[in-house]
């Protein structure tokens, strides 16, 4: 009986990532692709034009409404609901309850990424690419587990967040001597250095340089004749969003959608940084978010169609704008709402640079080349658990999404966990209001919970890395 349950489990195994269609080759013209991959940080669905915001919440997005234009934009990219686990599964290609970063660090421990995971920039950087952060990390704060060490070739920006940059001006902070953060850079094998206290000045003037640097750091690649990867995790919209003073009171709405503006014209520089340097048909150009919006006034955002804000299982924290354009390869104007998760972006941007996926782990990313390139119509994955920190509070299969906790609006509460759970239809029921009668949807109910079967025998096989696991980490032999 033991034997056939295992065998049962390792079978529903497929249903955690289903793959759908055949994974397409990239066309190949003679040279790897470059990728711009720029990250903005809690800008909710409902903040950019195409996605229905842009006028609507006091700052058009021009530049990145013509970017989705020219490209392929999702309705259904679904990310982690913190910024720390969802910028690890971009870069690991792993959900975060795997790599011990499932939550934000709250200071006082080690944190971030143990050396032993593999991250894109590692991935691509063996594959012969020059690779560069500009931007937020949040994936560590000490000396080896900074960007440069983790397979960044050189970074610039804060190792934590952006609510920091209010702590210098903080006369009891300043009493207890508490240590502030710093904008920083390093280059890879060398100790990274602080460059400036990260205060309210700095934090109107990050991402203006992030992007310079950026911008130069592709300018010298391209001249070095080398593809690169540049990852450019922007600062915007995060507490406080507080904009560059060239666009204070541009908009006339205040701070928030002055930061909008701000976000629109970073983009736009870098597109036409693409541009100049004569590479926009060899380009991978992505625009996506870490996660949903903010909930604190003054700078709450909107979830669009959706409801909730980060930290919560709810629409309004998963879905995130994601727009993708490859000239020539992904077809233009395309509008999808077939379900991705951030993970996917690993390995399928390894395969469009023809890097190797790490073979030692398991790898929560599948390949979503055929749909991105068009020859399928169809998402390779069907479904995913939707983890809070470490509390697996929901399941998200097809139209459907499985509630295994109550509704929660704000972050520092945890909510109450559910008896039997709750169905949601996610087209007849966008903000998640309705529950549907469970009794009368056993057949949604099956195949939602063998994800969840599948995924606990998965982290059973594969025992997850511990928060604050110190380096260096190897793993119990499965």
């Amino acid at each position: 009986m033991w034997k056939r349950l295992a065998a049962s489990v390792l079978a529903a195994s497929a249903m955690l990532l289903p793959v759908r269609a055949e994974p397409a080759a990239a066309p190949a013209r003679g040279s790897k692709p470059n990728i711009v991959f720029i990250l903005m940080d809690n800008l909710g669905y409902g903040e950019v034009g195409v996605y229905g915001g842009g006028i609507t919440r006091g700052a058009p997005t021009p530049r990145i409404d013509a970017l989705a234009q020219e490209g392929m934009r999702l309705t259904n990219f679904n990310v982690e609901a913190q910024c720390t686990p969802s910028r690890s599964a971009l870069l690991t290609g792993r959900f975060a309850i795997r790599s011990g970063t499932h939550s934000i660090p709250v200071g006082g421990t080690l944190d971030g990424l143990t050396q032993w995971e593999i991250t894109l920039a590692e991935t691509l950087s063996a594959a012969g690419y020059a690779t560069g952060h500009f931007g937020k990390w949040h994936l560590g704060s000490t000396q080896g587990r900074l960007p440069n060490d983790q397979g960044f070739d050189e970074w610039y920006g804060i190792p934590r967040t952006t609510d920091e940059a209010m702590w210098p001006g903080n006369r009891a902070a300043q009493a207890a001597g508490i240590e502030f953060t710093h904008v920083m850079e390093g280059r890879r094998g060398q100790p990274s250095r602080d460059l400036a206290v990260y205060d309210l000045e700095q934090r109107r003037l990050i991402d203006a340089e992030a992007t310079r640097r950026a911008t130069d750091f592709m300018r010298r690649s391209v001249k070095a004749h080398r593809p690169f990867y540049a990852y450019i995790p922007l600062t915007q919209v995060h507490f406080p969003a507080l904009p560059h003073p060239d666009f204070a009171g541009k908009t006339e709405h205040g701070d928030f959608a002055d930061a909008l503006a701000e976000m629109d014209n970073r983009v736009g520089s870098i597109i036409d940084a693409v541009e100049k340097l004569g590479i926009r048909d060899d380009t991978i150009f992505v625009f996506t978010s870490d996660n949903g919006p903010d909930s604190t006034y003054p700078w709450q955002g909107s979830s669009g169609p959706w409801r909730g804000y980060y930290f919560t299982h709810m629409e309004g924290s998963l879905r995130v704008p994601f727009i993708i354009r490859w000239p020539g390869r992904i077809p233009e104007g395309r509008v999808s709402n077939e379900i991705v998760h951030e993970v996917d972006t690993f390995a399928t941007l390894a395969r469009f640079a023809g890097a190797a996926v790490p073979q030692d782990r398991p790898i929560d990313g599948v390949d979503q080349s055929a749909f991105f390139l068009g020859t399928s119509t169809k998402s390779a994955r069907e479904g995913f658990p939707v983890f809070v920190a470490d509390r697996l509070e929901a399941v998200k299969w097809r139209d459907w999404k499985l509630v295994l906790y109550e509704d929660q609006r704000d972050w520092w509460s945890p909510p109450q966990r559910l008896g039997t759970g709750k169905l949601y239809n996610l087209v007849t029921d966008p903000k998640e209001e309705y529950p549907q009668a469970t009794m009368e949807n056993t057949w949604v109910s099956a195949p939602a919970r063998r994800i969840i079967a599948a995924f606990q025998a998965s982290l059973k096989q594969y025992p997850p890395i511990a928060p604050g696991t110190p380096d260096p980490y190897r793993p119990d032999t499965p």
